[in-house]
């Protein structure tokens, strides 16, 4: 006999069916996870790849018969309106959502966050309650920022910590195409909070601050295009791979804070399962325990690197180069990136857990075991085809 769980509230949480848009992906897959492993929900599995979660859908698990992989492009395919009509919650993880092609690839960007949203069309034309995963980056520019350089009101943390229902989006200008991401997801923000207003839907906004740890992102030439730029954790793990030195963004003086994945996907479980609760807000998902510089991250990688990897470090481990040289022409960048917590832990009871030390030596562990030898045969046939 199943064992009866209970909401946060004391109600009996029952069996739904959901549809999971990128489901295949790094957040999706950690999600798909969780959901078969402590609930008796189905999921209804929606991408173009499924790698990241086929150890699911092998047969002769006992959760065997609670997932599907769909194999959509949501763009070009009638069958997502149907998989959306058969579920009781749809969540939308479907995005481009890596800084290198906001800049090469504006009108792709625009595109895939924007005027693609067709699961929030679906999901209000057939009251269909939707969780969509949004990003941090709507907040664009902090206040501070605008400061002068001088000014002791930039450690005032009211003109920099990130609030969802306070803070205003300050984005920089149209030349900047690096905008072309936040401006594209705060648009679909707008047109849920519209539809909720207008014609009943039921919402719930997540916007992840950094969410890292293992299957994030791709290795350049392993497991993604050789010209790849991801996102930073996975460009410093590429980097220590092939003992090279670190690449720091016009000095790596952005401030971010990074959440371990595991505790990420707590706070999408109780999302899911509380929607009254949940419905009709926005969440800042992130752990502001765990702030640094982007060059003490890569400070703290270096060193964690060479202990699970048993290599030393190498003599310079970093260095520096211009925005412009790294990313191209149209790159902007926010000086912090710091959330207020106090809505989800109000609302859910939710509170990160994992050190940022700890984070990074669980990821780095998977990342050294899954790609070390990989990355060696990689620049081995490189060297041999040169």
């Amino acid at each position: 006999m199943a064992v009866r769980r209970t909401d946060l509230d004391g109600g009996e949480i029952l069996p739904m069916t959901i549809c999971m848009i990128g489901a295949g992906g790094f957040i999706g897959s950690h999600l798909c996870e969780k959901l078969m492993h402590e609930t008796d929900h189905t999921v209804l599995a929606i991408d173009v790849y499924s790698d990241k979660i086929q150890h699911l859908l092998e047969p002769g698990h006992p959760w065997s018969g609670r997932i599907e992989f769909h194999r959509i492009n949501i763009k070009h395919d009638s069958r997502l309106e149907g998989l959306i009509k058969m579920a009781d919650l749809t969540i939308n993880l479907a995005a481009i959502c890596t800084p290198a092609d906001y800049n090469t690839r504006p009108l792709d960007t625009i595109y895939s966050n924007f005027i693609d949203a067709l699961p929030v069309r679906y999901c209000s034309e057939n009251s269909k309650r939707l969780i969509h995963f949004s990003t941090c980056e709507v907040y664009g520019k902090t206040i501070g920022s605008f400061l002068p350089k001088d000014s002791p009101l930039r450690q005032d943390p009211a003109f920099y910590v990130l609030k969802e229902d306070v803070s205003p989006c300050i984005f920089g200008p149209i030349e900047k195409q690096r905008w072309s991401y936040a401006c594209a997801k705060q648009l679909i923000e707008r047109i849920i909070y519209a539809e909720g207003a207008e014609n009943g839907l039921e919402f719930t906004i997540v916007r992840p601050f950094n969410w890292i740890g293992p299957r994030m992102d791709f290795i350049p030439g392993v497991d993604g295009p050789s010209e790849g730029v991801p996102r930073v954790l996975a460009c410093f793990s590429n980097g220590l791979l092939r003992g090279e030195p670190l690449k720091l963004v016009d000095g790596g003086q952005s401030q971010r804070t990074f959440l371990y994945i595991k505790d990420a996907i707590e706070a999408v479980h109780l999302m899911i399962e509380n929607p009254s609760r949940a419905n009709g807000h926005i969440f800042n998902v992130g752990n502001p325990n765990n702030e640094v510089t982007v060059k003490q991250l890569a400070e703290m990688m270096t060193e964690v690197y060479s202990k699970v990897s048993g290599q030393p470090p190498l003599e310079e481990p970093t260095v520096d180069i211009s925005s412009q040289e790294f990313y191209g022409e149209g790159y902007d960048d926010s000086d912090k990136r710091i959330p207020d917590m106090t809505i989800i832990k109000e609302r859910l009871g939710w509170d990160p857990k994992t050190s940022l030390w700890d984070l990074l030596d669980y990821t780095l562990t998977y990342q050294h075991k899954t790609y070390s030898q990989a990355v060696k045969q990689a620049m081995s046939t490189s060297i041999a085809s040169s």
